[in-house]
C-alpha cells in the first residue's frame, strides 16, 4: 500500500493536472467509480489503477495498487473524491470517410462545456466531435466527468481550421444574426455542425468557411446567446429528428 504522498507514482498522477503533460505522455486520469468502470467497459488501455479501501472498500480491479485515503486525497482532482482513480491511455482515433453527423467544437473555453458537447454529440448520434483552437482538452477532469464517460466512445480529434475546411461535408455555422433558422436547412445530408466559444462565437475566418449559416430562434429580451453546449445539443436533436423522419 502506498502511504506517503511523497511517492513518485503520487507525483506521476499530479503532473497530469495539466494539460500539455496529458498530451505529452498520452494520459489522462479517469477519477471516481463511473469514470473507472467506464474507461475499462469502452475497451481503454488502463496503465494504472488506486483505489483507497478506507474510501471504497467493496471495489476492486485486477492489478489496482492500494493507497491510503490521504495518498487518494492528493491525487484525486475532486475535493471530495470517491476513492478510486486510473491512469488510462488517450485513444487515438481518426474520423471515419462515410461520417454524416459531426460537431466541431471552435475556442471552447471551459472543460465542463467541452464536456457535454461530447455527451450530447453522443446521446445525438454524431459521428465524432472535433475540438479546434481550444483552451480546454477532452482530457480535463472536469471535461471527462460532464461527459459522463461518452469522451471514452465518441471519437474525439483536436484539429487545425485547414482541417475543418477540407472536410467535404456540409459546413453550417451557428450564429446569433443568421435569418435562417437552424430548422430550416436539410440536416439529413452530411454535415460538420461548427459551434464558437461562449463569448465570442465563431470568428470571421470560421464563418468563411461555413457554407451555410444559421441561428436558433430565442424570445427573451435579455438574452442574445446560448451556451456552447446548449446551442450545439438543440442543432443536432434537429438532425437526429429530421433523420429519425427520413427513415
Amino acid at each position: 500500500m502506498i502511504t506517503s504522498v511523497d511517492n513518485p507514482r503520487v507525483k506521476d498522477v499530479l503532473r497530469l493536472r495539466k494539460s500539455r503533460e496529458r498530451r505529452r505522455d498520452g494520459v489522462f486520469v479517469a477519477e471516481g467509480v463511473r469514470e473507472v468502470e467506464r474507461a475499462l467497459a469502452a475497451g481503454l488501455t488502463v496503465t494504472a489503477t488506486y483505489v483507497a479501501p478506507e474510501l471504497l472498500a467493496d471495489w476492486s480491479h485486477p492489478g489496482a495498487e492500494e493507497v491510503s485515503a490521504r495518498v487518494l486525497a492528493k491525487m484525486a482532482y475532486r475535493a471530495e473524491p470517491e476513492g478510486v482513480l486510473a491512469l488510462v491511455e488517450i485513444p487515438r482515433r481518426t474520423l471515419a470517410a462515410d461520417a454524416s453527423l459531426i460537431l466541431v467544437a471552435v475556442g471552447i473555453e471551459k472543460p465542463g462545456n467541452l464536456g457535454a458537447m461530447a455527451r450530447t454529440a453522443d446521446a445525438g448520434g454524431a459521428d465524432a466531435l472535433l475540438v479546434a483552437e481550444a483552451n480546454a482538452d477532452p482530457w480535463n477532469p472536469n471535461a471527462i466527468r460532464a461527459s459522463t464517460g461518452a469522451v471514452f466512445t465518441l471519437p474525439i480529434l483536436e484539429v487545425s481550421r485547414d482541417e475543418v475546411a477540407a472536410l467535404t461535408q456540409t459546413k453550417i455555422a451557428t450564429v446569433v444574426d443568421s435569418t435562417r433558422s437552424h430548422s430550416e436547412p436539410d440536416l439529413t445530408r452530411p454535415i460538420a455542425l461548427l459551434v464558437g466559444s461562449e463569448d465570442a462565437g465563431l470568428d470571421a475566418a470560421w464563418l468563411e468557411l461555413a457554407d451555410e449559416r444559421v441561428s436558433i430562434p430565442m424570445r427573451g429580451t435579455s438574452t442574445d446567446s446560448l451556451n456552447a453546449s446548449a446551442a450545439a445539443a438543440i442543432v443536432l436533436f434537429e438532425a437526429l429528428r429530421q433523420r429519425t423522419i427520413a427513415r
